[in-house]
């Protein structure tokens, strides 16, 4: 792959590379999808981190704009938005 190649996440040709992760990690992944599951479910979650990451680089410059959330107003949202207590989630 040439590196003036430019894919978003999830498109573009496949590439193999070399991941090292512990055993517990491994079993655990293999126990979910199996032996050839794998790399297709180290590819979802990849891309799932990088959307992560992109929103928490949203939020940052946000508040770098706007200032931090409120808690109080951000706990009634998620009540609101769960139907759940105002207070539940607030430490998460």
């Amino acid at each position: 792959m040439a590196d003036d190649d430019d894919f978003p996440p999830g498109d573009g040709p496949t590439s193999g590379i070399s991941v090292t992760l512990t055993a517990g990690t491994l079993q655990a992944i293999r126990e979910r999808v199996g032996k050839r599951g794998v790399s297709a479910y180290l590819e979802k979650a990849a891309q799932r981190q990088i959307e992560r990451d992109n929103l928490d680089e949203l939020i940052a410059d946000f508040d770098k704009v706007h200032g931090p959330a409120d808690p109080e107003v951000v706990a009634a949202k998620r009540a609101r938005l769960t139907g759940g207590n105002a207070g539940a989630g607030a430490a998460a």
